[in-house]
């Protein structure tokens, strides 16, 4: 009966709860030159992708999933990478959403918009007029898309790119240290043994 019980249980828990060790160059790639995160006492999740892959999108699921368990002390920071111009562009939408307070209702609607309605929304009018759905006057979303303050998270969006290596996404970052790169469940229980390992490092 008792092993009945337990058998129960772990099938109730979610995958990334599990006892699970990673292996490097299989699971996750060490980065050589790790970046300092912003708040060291807490443990960086930082997620690279765009609106238009499909991987992305199908990873998205799965990172709620695991945001609705993670641990405390955990920091997670979506990053819209921008290593060309087409995704460049949706990462100008991506931080104008933000600074325009719209991000939280805009962000699955636009993966909606272009993996499931196929709408090509990848450049700063069709943005523009997407995110004037959610109440941004497309004159102030046009503002915002070549200010100061996107040029300046583009910029460290790229340039965090170069220094993690990346050539595409989805790229899940574990404290500046690890990469891991998949788009299923077993991604974010990678992430979230990653994640272990760097809390008992704060200890």
């Amino acid at each position: 009966m008792k092993t009945k019980l337990i058998a129960l249980i772990m099938l109730l828990l979610p995958t990334w709860a599990l006892a699970f060790t990673p292996v490097e160059g299989r699971d996750y790639r060490v980065i050589g030159n790790p970046a300092a995160v912003t708040d060291k006492s807490k443990v960086e999740v930082r997620e690279f992708f765009w609106y238009g892959c499909p991987h992305c999108y199908h990873l998205e699921p799965h990172v709620k999933d695991w945001l609705k368990t993670s641990p405390e002390n955990v920091s997670f920071v979506r990053t819209p990478a921008a290593l060309n111009q087409v995704w460049e562009a949706s990462a100008r939408g991506y931080y104008a959403a933000e600074l325009s307070g719209v991000l939280d209702k805009s962000h699955d609607a636009l993966f909606d918009a272009v993996q499931v309605r196929k709408q090509r929304l990848f450049d700063q009018n069709s943005l523009a007029k997407f995110y004037s759905q959610f109440g941004v006057k497309q004159d102030s979303f046009n503002s915002l898309y070549n200010s100061f303050a996107v040029n300046a998270k583009v910029a460290q969006s790229r340039s965090l790119a170069m220094r993690y290596q990346l050539t595409g996404v989805p790229a899940m970052v574990v404290n500046g240290k690890y990469v891991v790169s998949g788009s299923d469940a077993r991604t974010m229980q990678i992430v979230q043994a990653l994640v272990e390992r760097e809390k008992k490092a704060l200890r």
